[in-house]
């Protein structure tokens, strides 16, 4: 065992990896989860990882057992109907939850629950929808039901309180109202039938961004004070408030026990308990609540009895069968209980102590964390909360990391290198877009403006005017170790941490040789990708357009739902090659999958089908359409429906898309084809060695297990130029070839595309040659290698078209 290690165990040995329990957690990685091998998993609180044991013992119980639809009368129907029953019953045990008060309804998944809650509630014009600004967005879409009724709707921040309420009592709490919405509804009456106003508060037991827990304490305080002890009379009337809990996250390590803290409503998800079944959820529901519940439609299983032809239905009175619409996912439901069976041998206080050890752990690890001019490394968020009610955190760690100037690493950049490393994390705003702005501290007019600016869930825009748009997340579960912690903080260290070289060079990049001057250069190779990324082709000599190479990239397979299909979400086009024969007007296609070769006429309007217009990296194309017998053709090749497009030629009088901000396409000034970036990719044929040195000293030094290496062809480039030093084309600004100009437009940043190999007829993947570049190419979040080139022609050679480009040719840079 390694010092660090040990300093570890002797900090958190007595609480980590289950000490008192049958299996410690090295026998439970070992036996249970082999699949992992290498990988670091640290998204729990997205999903958490299934027992490979567990996953037997489902398959050995459905294999073995006939399970027949609960709502029939047979043998096999009513053993179903036992185990569904036995389920509920270790879903309400779970939360030491009375089935006197109690009862458990199965729905699709923790959001089905809410969305549940939400429909049926009583609300009125009256009502208040109060929820912490920790939330997860499927809380929050219970405001939209709440406003549409005309009842009002509120965050509030949650705070400690040491001064007495209004009735003079200690109240532990103070509430911080945000501002109150509210819509107008016309026809809406105030109050219910019986004179009742029914108030909500929503919380999370545990903020899924920020790991912070709630005091379930909140439960008693806001069902026994009223809105004047609360000190929230001025937003919200009086009436009887109910609470909800969302506990998806924080029952995998601490469920609530509702025998003790009584909240009306409390949702769970399976998959975050014990990462199976997925797609099923539940409601647990005091009886006095669910009998408030007010439920429109009704469905098979829901009712005792209809008739058809008039208005006419008797509702069961059961609490789960009057709610649960159709038949339950029995199947997925009689899976529950060898789930509950692995949380029930370690219990979930140890569950709670091994990862809360793992988290704080990390979070010291990372606090501790300084670049070469003492700044911080990283900031943590929710961790330094003073707030009473958040008494402790979750096995969450949520961050963002800084330069040694102050400015952000990207979160981006953070998951990009993670996965390259083998570790698997979480980021973005984790769909709680008011714990994000809290603790990231973005304004609204942050907000908006950066939705104004294109800016999504899950896109790439992580860093916008200086702030970060979310965080970095790691989370761990009850199969995470101390190893995978470890990998995780020397992962951080290695990759973001600056030495005193890297402040020297600023933010230069490595690899260039100095000294040798810039010459000596010829064009070594000419590649054509007719069909973006579908194969290409060589040619000694290739003629110009005003789109870069004739025909380069001039068409694209699209699915059958309007998205752009390339290599990284359908790799088997790296198996599609193609040919142009000019001299024929012919483009020609082969596929493995494929009997006959595709002949393609490059004449325009030949073979083509009706003109469409496509939108695609914030450019609107005109595009022709094939017949249905070319779209078979393709569709049989990748192995999914799709269309094949060509780009029209005599229309190339683009429009940005000016309400999704700016455009994904660097060179949005040329007239292209349909590339990612530019007309054209030139890569260095010294560089492509030097990146292959670096490759074989990783395998010396034991970084990388076995040898490989790479040549030009993997990065797709146009051009390939041979001579000069490594690196060497970082620095030019323009070159001339022949008698044919180009600009650079810098550095082209790489993907994940690059480490798809073909071997044997299938595509593999692996996490080179990007990691290696990563180490020592990498500026503001990008991973370069190779210049994207813009055709700088003159008005006679795009009148005349007839500028041409050889193998052999002289390569003369100017460098800036």
């Amino acid at each position: 065992m390694d010092a660090a290690k040990q300093e570890f165990l002797k900090e958190f040995g007595e609480h980590y990896g289950y000490p008192n329990t049958p299996k410690t957690i090295d026998q439970i990685r070992a036996t249970e989860f082999n699949r992992l091998q290498d990988l670091v998993y640290l998204d729990h609180a997205g999903a958490t990882l299934y027992s490979e044991l567990q996953m037997e013992s489902i398959f050995g119980d459905l294999t073995s057992k006939v399970y027949g639809n609960p709502h029939s009368q047979s043998d096999s129907s009513s053993a179903t109907l036992e185990i569904v029953k036995d389920a509920r019953q270790q879903v309400l045990d779970y939360c030491n939850a009375s089935p006197k008060d109690y009862k458990c309804i199965f729905t699709f998944g923790a959001t089905a629950a809410l969305k549940l809650v939400g429909e049926a509630f009583p609300w009125s014009c009256d009502s208040t929808f109060m929820y912490t600004m920790e939330n997860h967005n499927s809380v929050l879409g219970i405001r939209e039901y709440a406003l549409g009724q005309g009842a009002a709707s509120i965050a509030v921040d949650i705070e400690e309180n040491e001064a007495p309420g209004v009735s003079g009592e200690n109240i532990a709490m103070k509430i911080s109202p945000h501002q109150v919405q509210r819509r107008k509804v016309a026809g809406l009456l105030e109050g219910k039938p019986d004179g009742h106003v029914y108030n909500l508060f929503a919380f999370p037991s545990e903020c899924n961004f920020s790991g912070l827990r709630f005091d379930l304490d909140l439960v008693k305080i806001i069902k026994e004070h009223s809105s004047r002890d609360l000190g929230i009379s001025s937003v919200c009337k009086n009436g009887q408030w109910m609470v909800l809990i969302d506990a998806a996250k924080g029952c995998a390590t601490m469920p609530p026990d509702l025998s003790k803290y009584p909240a009306d409503f409390v949702t769970i998800s399976f998959y975050k308990l014990f990462g199976y079944p997925t797609g099923l959820g539940a409601l647990i529901v005091r009886n006095d609540a669910a009998k408030l519940l007010k439920k429109t439609y009704f469905s098979g299983g829901t009712v005792a009895a209809s008739i058809a032809d008039i208005d006419f239905i008797k509702r069961r009175e059961g609490i789960e069968e009057l709610f649960e619409d159709g038949t339950v996912s029995f199947l997925s439901i009689a899976s529950v209980r060898h789930g509950f069976k692995i949380l029930r041998s370690l219990t979930a206080s140890a569950i709670s102590r091994h990862t809360k050890s793992l988290a704080l752990y990390t979070r010291k690890m990372l606090l501790a964390l300084r670049h070469c001019n003492g700044s911080n490394v990283c900031i943590i968020y929710g961790h330094q909360s003073s707030m009473e009610l958040c008494y402790e955190m979750g096995p969450i760690v949520s961050f963002n990391l800084k330069r040694p100037d102050g400015s952000w690493y990207g979160y981006r950049e953070v998951e990009k290198l993670a996965s390259l490393s083998g570790i698997q994390l979480r980021t973005g705003c984790f769909c709680n877009p008011g714990a994000c702005a809290k603790y990231v501290g973005l304004s609204h007019l942050d907000l908006l403006s950066n939705t104004e600016a294109g800016h999504v869930c899950w896109d790439d825009h992580d860093v916008i005017n200086g702030k970060p748009t979310g965080a970095v997340r790691v989370s761990f579960g009850y199969m995470s170790t101390y190893e995978e912690a470890k990998k995780f903080i020397d992962f951080v260290a290695s990759s973001f941490v600056s030495s005193q070289n890297d402040i020297c060079h600023g933010n230069q990049l490595e690899g260039i040789e100095k000294g040798s001057p810039d010459t000596g250069y010829h064009l070594k190779s000419i590649t054509i990708y007719p069909i973006k990324s579908c194969g290409g082709f060589c040619s000694r000599s290739w003629p110009l357009s005003k789109n870069g190479l004739k025909h380069d990239r001039e068409w694209i397979l699209m699915s059958l739902n309007g998205e752009i299909l390339t290599q990284k979400k359908v790799p088997e086009m790296c198996f599609i090659s193609t040919f142009i024969d000019l001299s024929q007007g012919i483009l020609f296609v082969e596929s493995p999958h494929c009997k006959e070769r595709l002949q393609i006429k490059l004449e325009s309007g030949v073979n083509h089908g009706a003109m469409e217009e496509l939108e695609l990296y914030g450019q609107r194309y005109k595009v022709y359409n094939y017949s249905k017998e070319t779209n078979v053709w393709f569709s049989e090749a990748i192995g999914k429906p799709c269309t094949l497009f060509r780009y029209s030629s005599t229309e190339h009088d683009f429009m940005l898309n000016k309400t999704k901000g700016v455009a994904t396409c660097r060179d949005t000034k040329s007239t292209l084809n349909f590339p990612n970036e530019a007309q054209f990719l030139l890569v260095s044929e010294e560089s492509v060695s030097d990146l292959n040195r670096r490759l074989c000293s990783d395998v010396q030094k034991d970084i990388c297990v076995t040898a490989m290496q790479v040549d030009a062809s993997r990065f797709r480039p146009n051009l390939v130029v041979s001579g000069g030093r490594p690196y060497g084309e970082d620095g030019w600004r323009t070159i001339r070839i022949g008698n044919t100009y180009f600009r650079s437009l810098g550095g082209c940043n790489r993907c994940q595309m690059i480490n798809f190999s073909q071997n044997a007829g299938k595509v593999q993947k692996s996490n080179e040659p990007l990691a290696t570049l990563a180490s020592y190419r990498r500026v503001k979040g990008k991973i370069l290698f190779g210049i994207l080139l813009k055709y700088e022609s003159s008005d006679e050679e795009q009148q005349h078209d007839d500028s041409w480009l050889h193998i052999g040719q002289h390569v003369h840079p100017e460098s800036i």
